[in-house]
């Protein structure tokens, strides 16, 4: 029986960029609904393999792939496992970015090439191989992780900030292709949340903190993992092609 807080008892998830941060929270989330979920990190192993035991340790069912989301093959080989291993797929997140802060003068086409390959091509190669499997299972969801400097400007993210825009136009395109099949297409967009950076990302710029919002604080993972979670459940079979911000009115739009 599928209780309230175990909706989602016997589908299965794949989370890109699972083993830190906003997408260990997700994985947690959608774990303790009742999903099966494969934990998908490109180098963070060790982070990865924790999570999984995490989750089993609750009574969850998880395993970790470490694959890389720019890899077409890889990407294949990824969701062919997820299969394999839980006998189908349900919920695809693309979580999975590059974020690091360059100043457009000192931004190298290498880079700029880095940011559009893992968090638009990421996105579009998860779609192309998760989405016959999710057809399979005559309904499912998909929603990718946006970022708010697509809609405010960051100063030297100029790379991020494109990409994250390219995913909600992405997302919104989607969700007409796949109209008709059962399956959600949304975006979740994220404000400044409370994470553990990687040097690469460096500090917050100027004006883009914690504070700089209506509710005056940062956000937790917790909060965009919920989110995430109720779009997968019953609260998101009426809603598609959306994209919802979750930044504590850090930005007031659609």
């Amino acid at each position: 029986m599928v209780t309230p807080n175990r909706e989602l008892a016997g589908q299965v998830a794949l989370v890109t960029g699972g083993a830190l941060n906003i997408g260990r929270a997700i994985c947690l989330d959608l774990a303790a609904a009742g999903a099966a979920v494969c934990v998908n990190a490109k180098s963070s192993k060790a982070g990865a393999d924790a999570l999984v035991a995490e989750i089993e340790g609750q009574g969850g069912r998880a395993f970790a792939h470490m694959a890389d989301v720019t890899d077409p093959d890889a990407v294949t080989t990824m969701v062919g496992e997820v299969v394999t291993q839980f006998g189908g797929l349900n919920i695809l997140i693309n979580n999975a970015s590059y974020r690091a802060r360059t100043p457009l003068v000192e931004l190298s086409l290498e880079r700029w090439r880095l940011a559009q390959s893992v968090t638009v091509e990421g996105s579009y190669l998860c779609a192309q191989a998760a989405l016959p499997h999710i057809t399979d299972r005559g309904a499912g969801t998909v929603i990718n992780i946006g970022g708010v400097a697509a809609y405010i400007g960051v100063k030297d993210r100029l790379h991020a900030a494109t990409a994250k825009g390219a995913v909600s136009a992405m997302t919104r395109s989607l969700a007409q292709e796949v109209a008709g099949t059962g399956i959600t297409v949304n975006c979740v967009v994220p404000g400044v949340i409370d994470t553990v950076r990687g040097a690469s990302a460096g500090q917050l710029p100027p004006g883009v903190d914690g504070d700089s919002n209506l509710i005056g604080r940062k956000g937790k993972p917790e909060e965009v993992a919920a989110l995430v979670r109720a779009l997968c459940g019953l609260a998101g079979r009426y809603v598609t092609g959306q994209v919802i911000h979750c930044n504590g009115g850090m930005y007031l739009g659609a």
